[in-house]
């Protein structure tokens, strides 16, 4: 009180004209706005020393944030500012008199803690499943088979749809009816590829194998039945052999079925 006494009286007169309760509901927010920049701020640097910007340079979403001016931290360090200023100012709608006020109060602190949890797995999901194709498609690179793009695809929306599911898990929603979905979905994925790309499995199969353990490389004069030449490429399905006359596209299953001799 001896704070106000130093105030002009039209200021007293002000202050003591607004409920008590108001004041404190300013001051809960005000607290709120504070501790969510020291908050925020923490995040930023606590992922910055955790180097999460080398981990997630080169996926969409880092791309499409520094497309409008910030980052993936940014946007984590946001979510988790606006999460406690939204707290906050609930917070101090249930310290006035208000009759929604504190029924208010109790659905956010059930709801709002899902609300946030939920964002970061879409946001954790969004993140893996970028990491997920990139390292799919670098896999495909390293066995020169960078063109067939629906692998990388069909595991970052797969990563996608988990996240989504979680996310929605962690909201309320009755995800039983996504997840038999996906189910459905993974199924008929290795149904599909089992029954349609059997010969191509196999001789991705040993296409890998090829790859992996290099029992010839190029350059190497082989013999594959009646075939005698120079090893000129290996890919994931054939094997390219060249002789004086003419050049051999040869299967690598054939290759696995006959077996090869490399000369010396």
């Amino acid at each position: 009180m001896w704070v106000l006494q130093s105030f002009p009286p039209v200021a007293r007169d002000f202050v003591a004209a607004v409920p008590q309760a108001i004041w404190v509901a300013i001051l809960v927010f005000i607290a709120s706005v504070v501790a969510a920049v020291i908050t925020g701020r923490i995040t930023t640097r606590l992922l910055l020393q955790l180097n999460i910007p080398t981990v997630i340079e080169g996926t969409a979403l880092e791309r499409t944030a520094q497309e409008f001016g910030t980052s993936t931290v940014n946007l984590i360090s946001g979510i988790v500012r606006y999460f406690i200023i939204a707290v906050g100012a609930v917070g101090s709608l249930s310290v006035t008199d208000l009759q929604y006020g504190t029924a208010l109060w109790q659905e956010a602190v059930q709801f709002l803690p899902r609300v946030f949890v939920a964002l970061l797995v879409v946001l954790t999901g969004i993140l893996i499943g970028d990491k997920v194709e990139l390292f799919v498609d670098e896999r495909l690179r390293q066995i020169k088979l960078p063109e067939i793009t629906i692998i990388s695809r069909l595991a970052k929306f797969t990563t996608f749809y988990i996240a989504a599911l979680v996310a929605l898990s962690q909201l309320g929603v009755a995800t039983l009816a996504l997840v038999v979905l996906l189910a459905v979905y993974l199924f008929a994925v290795v149904a599909f590829a089992a029954v349609a790309f059997v010969d191509l499995l196999k001789s991705a199969a040993v296409g890998t194998y090829l790859l992996l353990h290099q029992p010839y490389a190029i350059g190497d004069e082989v013999e594959i039945g009646d075939t005698r030449g120079i090893v000129q490429e290996i890919d994931l399905f054939v094997t390219h052999v060249e002789n004086e006359d003419e050049e051999l596209i040869i299967p690598n299953t054939l290759i696995f079925k006959r077996g090869i001799v490399r000369v010396r």
